[in-house]
């Protein structure tokens, strides 16, 4: 059984906590420092903050493995905003990412949306632009003491 595309289920919490914190550091190391990296993410998330985002009205669909285990995860938001969009460092570049997306943006157009925005980070915004968005300009901000830095961008459906 190859690469499956579920709805997010409680059991993946750990997970999704897993993989925002390794691409952060593996992926997002690429593009930002160290001490950026640690701001973006300083330890995985715990169980039941990621258990609350699940529940705030938002879709979330994850990349499952042969085994049923979690390699990345999107995030729709009722407005047509894109929240996290992570991967495991180990799969990155391998389509999956590609397929998150097109079930998202299948899942948008069927909700009547007409709009996706999203806040990229550098990764993430050559992937975007691949699929299609306008880049709406570089967005600078502290976190955690730390400068920082992403995209903002859009598409019409």
């Amino acid at each position: 059984m190859a690469m499956q595309i579920r709805d997010f289920a409680d059991r993946d919490a750990a997970d999704w906590a897993r993989i925002f914190h390794a691409a952060v550091h593996d992926i997002g190391g690429r593009d930002y420092s160290p001490a950026q990296c640690a701001a973006w993410s300083p330890a995985p998330a715990p169980v039941e903050r990621v258990l609350d985002r699940a529940r705030d009205g938002r879709r979330i669909w994850v990349a499952t493995d042969a085994a049923d285990v979690a390699q990345g995860f999107i995030e729709l938001e009722p407005d047509g905003h894109i929240d996290c969009f992570y991967l495991a460092p180990d799969v990155a570049g391998q389509g999956i990412g590609a397929a998150l997306y097109d079930r998202l943006q299948t899942e948008a157009r069927a909700l009547g949306l007409t709009v996706l925005y999203v806040e990229a980070s550098e990764a993430a915004r050559r992937f975007f632009l691949r699929q299609g968005f306008a880049d709406a300009g570089r967005r600078d901000f502290v976190r955690r003491g730390v400068m920082i830095h992403n995209y903002a961008m859009t598409k019409t459906l």
